[in-house]
């Protein structure tokens, strides 16, 4: 069974850090492009971070120079290391493998950007 489970979400003042992480299983994670989405209430889900699988790596330019993603094979594991947050980072964010046809989501992991 494919599971793609986020974690790492909360509340965080402006300026904070946050690291959300998104732990694949049930499909051979190493060869899928995976990518983080948000979606803030009322508006569309919108791509905020791709990595290849090798190693190729895309950001929003929302987030160029604040956020970083990664990925650690070994463990299945996709990371999303978010710093200088701002309150317009709030969302739930998703996480996302893809090869080809095959496409996974996550269940989503909230971010709060709140004083």
């Amino acid at each position: 069974q494919v599971q793609l489970v986020e974690s790492g979400g909360g509340l965080v003042q402006p300026g904070g850090s946050l690291r959300l992480s998104c732990a694949g299983s049930g499909f051979s994670f190493s060869i899928y492009a995976m990518r983080w989405y948000r979606q803030a209430p009322g508006k569309e889900r919108d791509l905020v971070a791709f990595i290849s699988a090798g190693g190729s790596i895309n950001y929003a330019d929302s987030v160029k120079g604040r956020f970083t993603i990664s990925r650690d094979n070994g463990k299945n594991t996709v990371y999303l290391q978010m710093n200088s947050l701002k309150p317009e980072d709030t969302a739930v964010y998703y996480c996302n493998a893809q090869f080809y046809s095959h496409v996974y989501w996550g269940q989503g992991t909230q971010v709060i950007v709140s004083p």
